[in-house]
């Protein structure tokens, strides 16, 4: 793709599960969407309405059943899991709402360890990401020791490990009260504008959507809620 390609291009994405008799459940069908390097975008829908599949698609973590994801001019749906592993590890961050940190590991493992996947292990990176979202005196706490805000603090900074050209936040304020909630999205969108990482955030709260410049609803993209 040209070097005036946005950085993410999703184009004629299907993706459907299938019912306990066999019947294909459609789930995904995007004809088109686009993310340029350093926007902030917001997506809102319904539960159960295909938006995290769709995350899961642009990561690599699924793999579509037809239509191509660009990332970087990469076209993701051509590679093999092993091969959209490494993209994802060296490409995209990706926050999760449940956090998803290893519970035996300290708040500065977590972050080396997403590393290992990367460009490998670099303790100082690792540590003025931790400061940066203001857990230098946290980097040996293990998840079990931190605050729900604490441990999402460690998501972000692990997420932007291997200094990410995307991150995709999964309803990444869904399990905090509302003033770390507000907490959260101001760190995630400050440390993405910092770090040049655009971010495409998926959530169904009000208030945190009304921040966005750029905000849009779900069945707008995909076809099969129309």
């Amino acid at each position: 793709m040209p070097d005036s390609a946005p950085l993410l291009t999703v184009t004629h994405l299907k993706k459907s599960y299938y019912t306990p008799d066999g019947d294909p459940l459609p789930i995904i069908d995007v004809p088109e969407f686009h993310v340029s390097s350093g926007d902030q975008i917001a997506v809102h829908g319904r539960s159960g309405s295909g938006k995290t599949t769709f995350l899961h698609l642009i990561a690599g973590i699924l793999q579509a059943d037809s239509g191509q994801i660009f990332l970087d001019g990469q076209e993701i749906t051509a590679l093999s899991e092993p091969e959209r592993d490494v993209v994802r590890a060296r490409s995209t961050g990706y926050i999760f709402q449940a956090f998803n940190l290893l519970d035996g590991f300290t708040a500065l493992e977590n972050v080396e360890l997403a590393m290992m996947f990367g460009q490998g292990i670099d303790r100082q990176r690792a540590r003025y990401l931790l400061e940066t979202v203001g857990l230098a005196d946290r980097l040996h706490y293990r998840p079990s020791q931190l605050s729900a805000g604490q441990q999402q603090r460690v998501a972000v900074a692990r997420a932007l490990a291997n200094q990410p050209q995307l991150v995709l936040a999964d309803e990444p304020t869904g399990n905090l009260d509302v003033h770390h909630a507000q907490e959260a999205l101001n760190l995630i969108r400050r440390v993405c504008a910092e770090q040049g990482a655009a971010l495409l955030l998926v959530s169904h709260d009000p208030a945190m959507l009304a921040q966005f410049d750029h905000v849009i609803p779900f069945e707008t993209i995909n076809r099969v809620l129309a």
